[in-house]
């Protein structure tokens, strides 16, 4: 018995058969994880969540470029970005919208307030939080599970300062006793002011005054005559990009030369368009901040790609990279893109993970803080960054105390 079959019903049969015969992969490709990114690239902090934003772009490019998540299929990472407007407000916003879109994770908050406020709402839905810059302890002394911070904290990095100074300071015979200390009236401005206020004295220093200024301080004249009355042998300044600039051209213009200027967290003495917007002012600036490890290759890789954009090379962007990198090593071990699964991976991280730029030591959480993160001592020299402590992987020698003029 022959069967005849009408054009449409073929054409139907045989549709329905390519389809079956379709390659495996299109059938079942997986679907892609997604993860929050949260910086400010509006608001005071623009600048800086901009290059947090490039490094988190470079990090998941990365990764899907090497066959995205293995343990997930190969899936690849998709990127949901939220603006955190500067302000905590503005990241818990963004966070609540994340949620909503089903990210699995969420990487940055730069600012302190904003990675308090931004990491407490997602503890809401057990959803990880990684922070890449916030250095308020506070941050990870809440008890919150879902957060970890991956790079140092406000603690740990005034210690190193504190006792990088001193080693500083007896090499040179000790020609620094005094200091004023000037800070950012925010969270971790005067978290650094109250603990530098506890250390200073018990390490052989005098401290004249402490002065703060508010976010956004257009006018730093009055801070530089006060300074300038005082005649401290040292300057500690610690605030954001644009209030130190301001500070230093300030006291460049009026001629009031200190010791040295030796920052803490600042937002300009380890930046790149500081050094070259500003040469005169940054000259011999020192920092103790976040830094990327200049002995990793993937370091001087991922700075060509950065400047190759005409952009700065800047600690926000290696610190992103990493902490992305951080949450794809927890998905390849959770095997899964599930909330819960992820945090508890991020908790059990060990020294296995080395997908990072920063000069870290095995990774080790406990109650969400990497022990093994550290802070760098940089300096202004001849135009470049140099960077003068740890030692053992210093490129420059420090100039202490600056010569006179």
């Amino acid at each position: 018995m022959t069967t005849t079959l009408h054009p449409g019903r073929r054409a139907v049969l045989l549709g329905a058969a390519g389809a079956l015969a379709a390659p495996a992969t299109l059938r079942a490709q997986p679907a892609p994880v997604r993860l929050g990114i949260l910086q400010p690239v509006t608001g005071t902090f623009a600048q800086d969540g901009e290059y947090g934003r490039l490094g988190a772009e470079l990090a998941i490019q990365d990764i899907n470029a090497s066959g995205g998540i293995r343990a997930l299929g190969g899936a690849q990472v998709q990127m949901v970005f939220g603006d955190a407007r500067s302000t905590p407000e503005g990241g818990t916003a963004e966070v609540e919208r994340m949620h909503g879109e089903g990210v699995v994770a969420i990487v940055g908050g730069f600012a302190s307030p904003i990675c308090l406020a931004a990491s407490q709402a997602a503890s809401r839905y057990d959803l990880p939080y990684i922070v890449d810059v916030g250095v308020s302890d506070q941050i990870v002394t809440r008890g919150l599970r879902n957060t970890f911070r991956f790079s140092p904290g406000f603690g740990s990095i005034t210690r190193a300062a504190l006792d990088n100074l001193v080693t500083l300071n007896n090499a040179a015979g000790r020609p620094a006793r005094t200091v004023v200390v000037v800070h950012e009236d925010g969270l971790f401005g005067s978290g650094m002011a109250r603990l530098m206020g506890n250390e200073l004295p018990n390490r052989g220093f005098e401290i004249l005054e402490t002065i703060a200024h508010p976010t956004g301080a257009r006018d730093m004249s009055n801070i530089a005559l006060r300074i300038r009355a005082l005649n401290p042998d040292l300057i500690i300044p610690s605030s954001y990009y644009t209030e130190f600039v301001l500070l230093s051209r300030t006291l460049q213009q009026r001629r009031i030369r200190p010791k040295a200027i030796y920052c803490v967290l600042n937002g300009a003495a380890s930046n790149f368009r500081f050094v070259r917007e500003f040469p005169e002012a940054a000259n011999l600036v020192m920092d103790v901040n976040h830094w990327a490890d200049p002995r990793k290759p993937a370091t001087a890789d991922l700075r060509r790609r950065v400047e190759a954009t005409n952009r700065f090379w800047l600690y926000n962007t290696p610190m992103n990279y990493s902490a992305v990198m951080l949450v794809a090593d927890a998905l390849e071990r959770a095997g899964r893109a599930d909330r819960v699964a992820v945090i508890e991976a991020l908790a059990r991280t060990d020294g296995a993970f080395t997908r990072h730029v920063m000069p870290y030591g095995a990774t080790r959480f406990e109650n969400g803080q990497n022990g093994a993160a550290q802070a760098v001592n940089t300096q202004v020299q001849e135009g470049d960054i140099k960077v003068i402590f740890p030692t053992d992987f210093a490129d420059a020698r420090p100039v202490y105390p600056w010569p006179a003029a």
